[in-house]
């Protein structure tokens, strides 16, 4: 089992996501690298954020841009080497800061040496790595016929048709040829991912995200009974001789995920077949990520409404794992369309207030802090719909937008070419700025006890029948208390604040045009506000 023990410096950390490939390119090859990052540590810390979550860095053939990992204990040549991402440990450590880097336990490469042992017909330590059926035209829950391997069978899919399923074995068995959870195959498979994780630990790596967490043991129905199982002990092994490292999920169902031994679990954005859950009602809630006149998500001015749907969603989660865990907000991720241009700077700026005032950890994707746009562009190394939210962070408005020298043929993915992009160092000079709003936010959230990851939250106000939304954090002992007032409509919005609050209300931090008389507040259309109460 793994101990309940979470690593204290959760309570306060603030995660930057990098992608890698686009953040920052340190010599001119087009593409980003791991001494660009360290380059770039110092904007990252000014900003508010103290830890990073680095999408995949490994070698890999890059057919799914990284998660479809060659080698686990090896930096992708394109970044750079091992060296560069233990020096990166030692520089984010020497300013405070966290790294976690992104395992995929579920899957590897077609060309990881593991699998090309695995499809070997004489039987080796691999041959049981991987699902395999017993013949090569026995496919199982999609249909897909082997024939590029010696063995007589075909490999299961974990995603990807690049990505061959590890074998963590089977919860319910109704084939011949499926392991069992507690059998030699599935335990070395286990062994074989803890000492993963313990190699980069080892090297100064922080902890891990991990991707789609609840993959692992197959046919294991909607609880994930022996996938939890499987984490408890991983994650028990690991976290024995490594009691400060952090792992993330991505699970999205944090009654799970948390049991399992996360310390983290975010609220992913997830939309299958028009049907929006929890994080689309707030940011996304349409199927085209730049359909604007559709989106009734919360944060749009005018399609949103209540609150209430999402809160329907997010409370029972919250309340069933509160003190167990962390159930974390996104600004974005690499899987996510950005919310600029659909949502407005105004929509942005309310969200941003909400999502980075919520109770859990908050991870702020590369370039949402400046209002990065999706856009509509070829996809690359099976992004698909997904990459035009992985376009090269913009630094300047110079050559390729700051992040690289290369010739703009060269580019891992093309700039943004408008002549409004946003950029950091014009929004660095302007005070009024979204890169400033998102600092300001961070700078408060670090300054009050009422605003750490595990601070309580009472619902205020929430009514059906308008946008406002009021919200209480609370410290854990009670000493402070912040009223965070949420109106994302374009009409105006009054309530009174509980009787046990005492005058004067302080105002800490407004988008403008907020007023407190008595208990009553008054907060303009496209507002949001923190107040000490």
């Amino acid at each position: 089992m793994v101990d309940s023990h979470r690593p204290a410096w959760l309570e306060t950390a603030v995660f930057y996501e990098i992608y890698p490939q686009t953040f920052y390119d340190s010599n001119g090859d087009g593409i980003g690298d791991i001494p660009g990052i360290i380059e770039r540590l110092d904007y990252v810390r000014r900003l508010g954020c103290d830890a990073l979550w680095i999408n995949p860095c490994f070698d890999s053939p890059f057919k799914d841009a990284g998660y479809d990992v060659r080698d686990y204990c090896k930096v992708a040549s394109r970044y750079g080497t091992n060296d560069d991402l233990v020096r990166l440990f030692d520089e984010a450590h020497a300013r405070g800061m966290y790294v976690l880097l992104d395992l995929v336990p579920g899957h590897t490469s077609e060309e990881h040496p593991w699998f090309r042992e695995s499809q070997k017909q004489q039987r080796n330590e691999y041959s049981d790595r991987y699902i395999w059926t017993d013949n090569a035209f026995e496919g199982y829950s999609m249909p897909f016929i082997g024939g590029e391997s010696e063995r007589n069978a075909t490999y299961i899919l974990n995603f990807f048709k690049c990505q061959p399923a590890l074998n963590y074995g089977f919860a319910s068995r109704d084939r011949d040829w499926q392991s069992a959870t507690d059998s030699d195959a599935a335990r070395a498979t286990r062994q074989a991912m803890v000492d993963v994780m313990r190699f980069w630990l080892e090297r100064g790596c922080d902890g891990f995200r991990v991707d789609m967490a609840n993959s692992l043991v197959k046919n294991d129905g909607d609880d994930k009974p022996e996938t939890i199982r499987a984490w408890q002990e991983m994650l028990g092994a690991v976290k024995k001789d490594y009691p400060e490292s952090a792992f993330v999920s991505e699970w999205g169902t944090p009654e799970q995920a948390l049991p399992a031994g996360f310390d983290m679990d975010f609220y992913l954005d997830w939309r299958w077949n028009g049907v929006p859950n929890g994080y689309n009602l707030l940011a996304r809630n349409v199927d085209g990520p730049l359909n604007v006149e559709d989106d009734k998500s919360y944060f749009s001015a005018h399609g949103g409404g209540s609150v209430r749907p999402f809160l329907d969603q997010y409370l029972p989660q919250y309340l069933k794992t509160r003190g167990e865990g962390f159930f974390c907000f996104i600004t974005c991720n690499h899987d996510t369309p950005r919310m600029a241009p659909r949502l407005t700077d105004r929509e942005r700026r309310v969200g941003y207030g909400m999502l980075l005032t919520m109770p859990g950890v908050p991870f702020i994707y590369y370039g949402d802090e400046i209002g990065m746009r999706y856009r509509d562009i070829p996809t690359v190394e099976g992004g698909y719909a997904r990459t035009g939210s992985r376009t090269p962070m913009q630094w300047s408005a110079g050559r390729n937008a700051g992040f690289s020298d290369a010739d703009a043929k060269a580019l891992y993915l093309p700039v943004d070419p408008a002549p409004d992009a946003p950029n950091v160092d014009d929004q660095m000079r302007d005070s009024g700025s979204m890169l400033h709003w998102v600092h300001d936010l961070l700078e408060l959230r670090s300054e009050h006890e009422a605003l750490r990851a595990g601070a309580d939250l009472t619902v205020l106000k929430a009514p059906e029948d308008s946008s406002l939304f009021v919200y209480l954090r609370s410290s854990r002992d009670g000493a402070e208390r912040l009223a965070v007032v949420v109106n994302p409509g374009l009409n105006a919005q009054s309530f009174e604040l509980p009787d046990d609050v005492h005058e004067p209300v302080e105002v800490l931090l407004h988008t403008g045009n907020v007023r407190t008389d008595s208990h009553t507040v008054r907060i303009a259309g496209q507002g949001f506000a923190v107040m000490r109460v």
